[in-house]
């Protein structure tokens, strides 16, 4: 009840202010309906009737914490922390913008930051309960077990009916090799509510961990019997029953696992080696082809299909398979093995002999760098065809996750586009199909990347094919540059930008790029970077969330820091970019392209197909811009017109459509 009265008061503090004048009184009010917007999750309308207010008075710290929770929950998270911030400026005893700004700066992983606005908070109220929770999240991303037991202590006195704090407290003790704890901490979550899933699946995993799988399978059957379509515990119960040698059973709940999920790339792989197991290729195969479709930068995938080509005796397709392996991943030994041994079968003994070089080479320096285990995943791995691959279980409140990032991005709705076009680093093409960059051109694109002097730069859509090691030398060789040069030029800054971007700096990348513009704010390539960059910025912070927390105005904390999969970006920033880019050069077609990327993404879905059109008409042989507007009329149910898109971008030579369009003919026939 002290917390409901606490949150209570917050709001009530910005409501019931004095009311000196009509004015006055307006502002209230606005306070009033922006508040109600928020509890109704109508963020964007709470964001603008709270810029009214800042508009008249920009030291308003009430405004700006609201407009802080409202982008937050709109996962502008760097938005967010700006307001935060703003708000302690102003008010340094505002308790709830150092709680609420920890939790962001939590978010974007920023964790000691975090902490010491938890410290803040805490000195301020010490009698609240919430904080000490929300630090002991954040003490265990930051692998502070000891100190998060701590935290999780202190809540849990406060609240006893929280099953995530025990789960949490459970998984500290399970890092601390601690066992019997751990197993104290899951039981006790279960017997404060027996019908959440969570609480059976974390006990199941830790049954599994010890291969005690009996155990294990009862504990996913009850998880699955308080939520008949959570998916960790069919996936879970999946691996078990594998264990057991139960391969019929473990099928079962794998294809359960695709059927609520229908892109789970982790699914599709699993199944795929439980066929590959009771000698079901074909099957197999196609699943791996599934996986290698919805996450198509898949180490794994391209080296287990590999071996199935083998056994199902078509070597040209696992050779181009290892060979896709080794791209993905030059630092891949096996992948170098298994190609020598089929280069050798074809009597190709220069390629074979070469691939074993490279491969003993590699083995080698794995074995001096042995303590790396990002290298070590597939430097010296004998991966098996027979591996299954699992959740991962170090944290309790996350996501399920997929086996590979995607180069691909992804909206709410789930649309699959391919990525933007913006100025990258590339090397030569090692495929020839990936020519129709170049193919449409335009003269004052051509012009301008000739100018730059940069045998690497290109107007692309795709990921760079640069090593990551060369890129960061690439980055360092441009940063000894612009040092050197006695007045900053804007070339050399968006060079650097560029650069940045491709080594994931996205926050130096904008700043730099920022700067490219104010010396030369005419150029509309300058914007289209930025907008790029701002976006991937937003991606790539997504993708390394592992605890999506939702502030709300709600006072429950079990409901304020929970995992959603509804996640809704703000890309306004990008797309004010790209507009700039657009006015300066109006028929630039990669620009109305990219809008028309940012507007799918963000739900705008007849805007983006008006864009796409518009990019199609300037530019005609434009694959990419067929491809994403026929995914868009798909989502907006014309799929007639969707798959004349696909089959258009097919002939301009995105091989991926077809995959898109065997799924459409395979679900009208069933």
């Amino acid at each position: 009840m002290r917390r409901i009265v606490a949150i209570i008061a917050l709001l009530v503090m910005v409501v019931a202010l004095p009311q000196r004048s009509a004015a006055q009184y307006n502002r209230s009010y606005i306070y009033w309906v922006g508040q109600q917007c928020m509890i109704n999750n109508d963020y964007r309308e709470a964001i603008d009737l709270l810029n009214v207010l800042l508009r008249h008075d920009e030291k308003d710290f009430d405004a700006h914490f609201l407009r802080g929770i409202a982008k937050y929950n709109l996962d502008d998270l760097l938005g967010a922390d700006a307001d935060f911030s703003t708000a302690v400026t102003l008010n340094p005893v505002f308790t709830g913008a150092f709680y609420y700004r920890a939790i962001t700066r939590t978010r974007l992983g920023n964790y000691d930051d975090a902490l010491n606005d938890f410290q803040q908070a805490i000195e301020l109220r010490p009698d609240l309960p919430d904080p000490y929770y929300s630090r002991g999240v954040t003490r265990l991303l930051n692998q502070q077990f000891g100190l998060a037991i701590e935290d999780f202590d202190k809540y849990i006195r406060y609240e006893k009916r929280h099953v995530a704090a025990y789960i949490n407290r459970g998984t500290c003790y399970l890092y601390l090799k601690d066992t019997a704890k751990a197993y104290d901490n899951f039981n006790l979550a279960i017997r404060t509510n027996r019908e959440d899933p969570d609480a059976y699946n974390r006990r199941g995993s830790l049954y599994m961990e010890e291969q005690r799988y009996e155990e294990a399978r009862g504990d996913f059957d009850k998880a699955i019997g308080c939520d008949s379509a959570y998916l960790p515990g069919y996936f879970n119960r999946a691996l078990v029953n594998n264990y057991l040698h139960r391969p019929l059973a473990s099928l079962a709940d794998f294809d359960k696992v695709i059927a609520i999920d229908s892109t789970n790339s982790l699914g599709y792989f699993n199944r795929a080696i439980v066929r590959s197991e009771i000698g079901d290729y074909n099957r197999a195969l196609e699943d791996f082809n599934q996986v290698a479709h919805y996450s198509p930068d898949n180490v794994l995938v391209y080296y287990n299909r590999a071996m199935l080509h083998t056994r199902l005796g078509d070597f040209d397709a696992a050779i181009a398979d290892y060979t896709r392996a080794i791209e993905l991943y030059p630092d891949f030994a096996n992948a170098y093995r298994g190609r020598s041994v089929l280069r050798r079968a074809q009597r190709d003994v220069r390629g074979a002999e070469s691939d074993e070089r490279t491969a003993e080479r590699k083995i080698a320096e794995y074995r001096t760098r042995l303590k790396d285990s990002t290298y070590s995943i597939y430097a010296d791995t004998a991966q098996r065809l027979d591996k299954l691959l699992g959740f991962e279980s170090r944290l309790l409140e996350r996501n399920f996750e997929r086996i590979a990032s995607s180069v691909t991005q992804a909206g709410d709705d789930g649309l699959t586009l391919i990525p933007m076009f913006r100025f990258t680093l590339m090397g030569e093409d090692s495929v020839v199909v990936d020519q129709r960059a170049k193919r449409f051109a335009t003269q004052r694109v051509t012009e301008f990347v000739g100018s730059m002097h940069n045998p690497h730069l290109r107007l692309d859509c795709r990921s760079s094919n640069l090593e990551p090691d060369t890129l960061i030398a690439i980055d360092r060789r441009i940063a000894e540059r612009m040092h050197n040069e006695e007045t900053k030029q804007w070339r050399t800054l968006f060079e650097r930008g560029v650069s940045q971007a491709l080594i994931k700096q996205y926050t130096n990348a904008v700043n730099t790029l920022t700067e490219a513009i104010h010396l030369n704010p005419a150029n509309p390539f300058l914007y289209i970077n930025r907008a790029t960059t701002r976006a991937e910025m937003i991606d790539f912070i997504s993708s390394i969330d592992n605890s999506y927390q939702t502030i709300t105005l709600d006072s429950d904390p079990a409901k304020r820091l929970h995992n959603t999969g509804s996640r809704t970006y703000n890309y306004d920033e990008a797309i004010e970019d790209v507009n700039k880019a657009i006015k300066l050069y109006p028929d630039f077609a990669e620009a109305y392209y990219n809008r028309a990327n940012l507007m799918a993404i963000s739900g705008k879905l007849p805007e983006a197909y008006d864009d796409y059109t518009r990019a199609i008409e300037l530019e005609p042989n434009m694959g990419e811009a067929y491809y994403n507007r026929g995914l868009v009329q798909i989502f907006m149910k014309d799929t007639r017109k969707g798959c004349m898109d696909l089959s258009k971008a097919g002939e301009l030579g995105i091989l991926a459509a077809y995959d898109i369009l065997k799924q459409f003919r395979i679900a009208e026939h069933n």
